[in-house]
Order: C-alpha cells, then sequence, then structure tokens
C-alpha cells in the first residue's frame, strides 16, 4: 500500500470519528440554522424599521433616524405608557387570578372520585374554544340591552351593567374572560404536577399532626414551585401577546377612549391604520425588551425565593 493511499485512509477515519463523535450537533444542525433564521429575521428587520422613517410601506425607501422613533415612544405619555400600564394590569390581574383559581381545581381533581374524567373534560372546554368565538360568545352575553347577563342581574334586582361600554368596567370584564378561559390552562399543568408528587411526604406531615392547610403550604407547594414557575411562564407570554379577545370586543383603538388599547392594540393601530411601520417597530422592540425582563425576573430572580 503506498504513503498516499495510507494518507488517505487515515484521513478518512479522522473525518469518520470526528462525524461520529458529532453527530448528534451534525444531525440537529439544519433545523437549528432553519430556527434561527426563522426567528432572527424577523427581528432584525424589525430593529431596521425601528432606526428608520418607514411609512405607507415597508417597501418604499425609508431614512436611517436612529433612535429617533424610540424617543418619541418612550416620551409618548398619552398612548404609549398607558397601553404598557393596561398590558401589565390585563397580564399581571388576569394570572393572579388564574393561577389561585387553577390551583384549587387542580387540587379539587387530584384525588380520585366518580365521574372525574367527565369533570376533567368539562373544565376544558373552554380552553379548546377558539378566542375570537369565545370573545364574540361573551361580547353577545355582556351586551347592554340583549344580554343574558344583565337579564340574569335583574332577576334578583340589581340595575345593568355597562360591562363593555364604560372604560371603568372593560378591562376588568375583558379579564373575566380570559380567567374563564385560560384558568383550565393552569388547572391541567398544576394537575400534572400534582399526580406527578410522591404521597410519602403528605403523609409523614399527617402522621406529624399537620391539617390540610400546612400540608399543603409547607410540603405540597414547595414540591410544586417549578411547575408552577412553568404554569406562571406559559400563561404570562401567552397573555401578554393577548390580542383577538381585545380586538373583537373593542375593535381598533381598544374603544372610544382607548380604553382596552394593550400594546398589541396599539401597534396594530401604528401599522395598519397609520402605516407608520417605524415607530411601530420600535414599540415591538421595546415590547420585546419588557418581555425578556419580566422572563428573567421570573425564571432567575425567583431560584432561591419561595413562592
Amino acid at each position: 500500500m503506498t504513503t498516499t493511499s495510507l494518507n488517505r485512509s487515515s484521513g478518512t477515519e479522522r473525518v469518520s470519528r470526528w462525524v461520529n463523535d458529532h453527530r448528534k450537533w451534525i444531525f440537529a444542525a439544519p433545523a437549528m440554522i432553519f430556527t434561527a433564521i426563522l426567528i432572527g429575521f424577523p427581528i432584525g428587520w424589525t430593529i431596521y424599521l425601528s432606526v428608520t422613517d418607514a411609512k405607507g410601506s415597508v417597501r418604499a425607501p425609508a431614512d436611517f433616524i436612529g433612535i429617533e422613533n424610540y424617543i418619541d415612544v418612550l416620551t409618548d405619555v398619552d398612548r404609549f405608557w398607558p397601553a404598557v400600564m393596561r398590558t401589565g394590569v390585563f397580564t399581571f390581574g388576569a394570572l393572579a387570578v388564574e393561577l389561585v383559581a387553577g390551583m384549587a381545581i387542580a387540587l379539587l381533581l387530584w384525588r380520585p372520585f366518580k365521574a372525574q374524567k367527565w369533570v376533567r373534560v368539562a373544565i376544558l372546554l373552554p380552553f379548546v374554544a377558539t378566542p375570537v368565538a369565545i370573545a364574540m360568545m361573551w361580547r353577545l352575553i355582556f351586551d347592554p340591552n340583549i344580554g343574558f347577563a344583565n337579564r340574569v342581574l335583574s332577576w334578583v334586582g340589581v340595575p345593568p351593567q355597562p360591562w363593555f361600554s364604560e372604560p371603568a368596567t372593560t378591562l376588568p370584564t375583558l379579564m373575566f374572560v380570559d380567567i374563564w378561559e385560560f384558568t383550565p390552562m393552569i388547572a391541567i399543568i398544576l394537575l400534572a404536577g400534582l399526580t406527578s408528587l410522591s404521597d410519602e411526604p403528605d403523609e409523614a406531615a399527617r402522621i406529624d399532626g399537620a391539617n390540610a392547610w400546612q400540608r399543603f403550604w409547607y410540603v405540597t407547594l414547595p414540591l410544586l414551585r417549578p411547575v408552577v414557575l412553568v404554569a406562571v411562564l406559559l400563561r404570562s407570554i401567552d397573555a401578554l401577546k393577548t390580542f383577538d379577545l381585545l380586538y373583537v370586543v373593542k375593535g381598533q383603538g381598544g374603544g372610544s377612549f382607548h380604553e382596552a388599547e394593550t400594546l398589541n392594540i396599539y401597534v396594530y393601530g401604528l401599522s395598519f391604520k397609520y402605516n407608520d411601520f417605524g415607530t411601530a417597530s420600535a414599540v415591538l422592540i421595546i415590547f420585546f425588551l419588557m418581555i425578556l425582563v419580566v422572563m428573567w425576573l421570573l425564571t432567575f430572580r425567583r431560584k432561591g425565593a419561595k413562592l
């Protein structure tokens, strides 16, 4: 065998060994590259638009204006900051109630009882329906003239309520609809976590004389903390993106007085009503950074904290 053949064989073996040692990355690389492009390109394009005066069309010529759009957005106390406040109130107000109600439902379904499977299916029904259909249904229920909600109130002598018609009641009513729809999601996640827990710590606490509340607070809840964190992360991200419910009920601008205008509704109006893509992109980047900060606070800052 010649020296050239030996070198070629040795080189082939080295390549084969390298491929074998790194096969998990080689096989995953196409999907990782595709995902990076799929995520990176929209973010990069949005960042580019946010530092230009793009208006009318994203294909129209646009001039570089630096951080001017960001300054305009951050100094907008009439629309941007109220939208930030409504987004926070809607997201974390609904999330807090959903977490408490979801935990209560999960605890009720934790222990076996008759017709448990049917009860689980019934609880899941609000979650499987599309948000647009649910928004239309509750819009009819809360209609001030023909709505079933005011009719029920009239039966008990309570005067009709404005629900979606008044700025003071619009956001709380929308939060109620969101709670009704997404509490089952929290309940199912927490129920899955509860069923995976061992019975031994609870039995030990019972033998030591702990009552039901003490066993839940000092035993069950600490063991369930990682699952609770996952539920909070998933639901908070989803709630921050809420658009369809708000748009179907209140339309563009979030109502006549912008009473339901969150950041998503605000960006939609900037983009598709005023065609101000530069400002809209700046709002999206700021919103994206806010979400990253919230996620960081929920994950890294709570690692050593007690619930």
